[in-house]
């Protein structure tokens, strides 16, 4: 039918690994305005707001390094984009 939408497997994997909380922020962000999106992502990803949370995100980063979401080559690419 016109309402289902054929999705990737491999979407779907990702999805299960999210919790609740965030499928539903994922789900939102789908959703947004392109234009309200980028403003959001901007104001994330503000130099500010990188080097006040830098403790947490390396934390984030090296837990899914240690459980196998993210490769040495894709965390150097990562770190180097944000500046850490």
């Amino acid at each position: 039918m016109f309402w289902n939408k054929k999705k990737n497997k491999s979407d779907e994997a990702d999805t299960q690994k999210m919790g609740m909380l965030q499928r539903l922020a994922m789900k939102k962000i789908e959703k947004m305005d392109p234009k309200e999106r980028e403003k959001l992502m901007q104001k994330a990803l503000s130099p500010d707001n990188i080097a006040k949370n830098k403790d947490k995100i390396l934390a984030t980063m090296e837990q899914m390094k240690a459980s196998g979401q993210m490769t040495d080559e894709q965390m150097r690419i990562a770190k180097e984009k944000l500046g850490l």
